[in-house]
């Protein structure tokens, strides 16, 4: 049952790339990029809940700082929860995380100094429970397109894949809310859908997934039980032409009016990131 002020909904998706500026500019300022574009995403979104991705936790290459609070912070939004899905620096050196429970950072919680990389949400919701849910990696890797360091242009690595992992928050007013960033291995990224899927129609209330799904073409409301709620292209975000990112809502809600959605249009272009936020606004009867 989902419950006052949950009527309506802000809802926002966005894969940081751990606020890497595009295109690459030499001596980044990465706090002052991340708020600068956190607050022209919050000024253009005024979100209720973000689901973030792509997110880093005392990296030394982003500036030794808690991005999920950051953001969190120049949101207005009093909540927020990261979960690392490796310790260590995507792309170098990294272990994976043996307790994922124990792993989430609140704003509650003392800070650990160790870095890492995962996922995090933030919300002026009150979170009344916070769940993980292990999905696997993919044994091979792919690769992929990213933007030269000179910014003109993009060019291919190997990227080996990273554990992936969900977070997932039931909040006060009833709604379940889950955030993710499934691998980019065509296949492993289906099975890892499903996987959270079915994890989630064990919880509580009306569920909503978000994240960077790495699925093209609208294919996770063919193959999940959930419907994506907008469909607008959020890759590269130089120039948008593939939609990876998604918001999503069950099927059968969708079907029978319970949940309907208006896409936010996003009117300016961020100065991080090569995947653009994606967001709606979800009504709810």
């Amino acid at each position: 049952m989902v419950v006052a002020p949950a009527h309506c909904l802000r809802v926002i998706s966005w894969n940081l790339l751990h606020g890497q500026a595009i295109p690459p500019v030499p001596n980044q300022e990465w706090t002052q990029t991340l708020i600068s574009a956190t607050t022209q995403m919050a000024a253009n979104y005024q979100p209720d809940f973000i689901s973030i991705q792509e997110v880093d936790y005392l990296q030394p290459r982003s500036n030794n700082i808690n991005q999920t609070k950051v953001i969190a912070e120049n949101s207005g939004l009093k909540y927020w929860a990261y979960l690392p899905a490796i310790f260590g620096t995507p792309g170098e050196s990294w272990k994976k995380v043996k307790n994922l429970e124990q792993s989430i950072i609140t704003e509650n919680s003392d800070i650990p100094e160790s870095k890492s990389y995962g996922i995090g949400i933030a919300t002026n919701q009150k979170i009344i429970k916070l769940s993980v849910k292990k999905l696997g990696r993919s044994i091979i890797g792919m690769p992929l397109l990213i933007p030269k360091d000179n910014g003109k242009g993009a060019r291919f690595i190997y990227v080996k894949d990273e554990p992936r992992v969900a977070l997932v928050a039931q909040l006060e007013n009833g709604l379940t809310i889950a955030t993710t960033h499934l691998s980019f291995v065509p296949g492993v990224n289906i099975f890892q859908l499903n996987r959270l899927s079915s994890f989630l129609k064990k919880l509580p209330g009306e569920k909503i997934l978000t994240g960077d799904l790495n699925l093209p073409a609208n294919i996770p409301s063919k193959l999940s039980g959930f419907k994506s709620l907008a469909k607008i292209p959020t890759y590269p975000s130089w120039g948008e032409k593939i939609q990876f990112d998604y918001i999503m809502a069950r099927s059968s809600s969708v079907k029978s009016g319970q949940i309907s959605a208006t896409l936010i249009e996003n009117n300016s272009k961020l100065n991080i990131s090569d995947h653009s936020p994606i967001g709606v606004e979800i009504r709810f009867q």
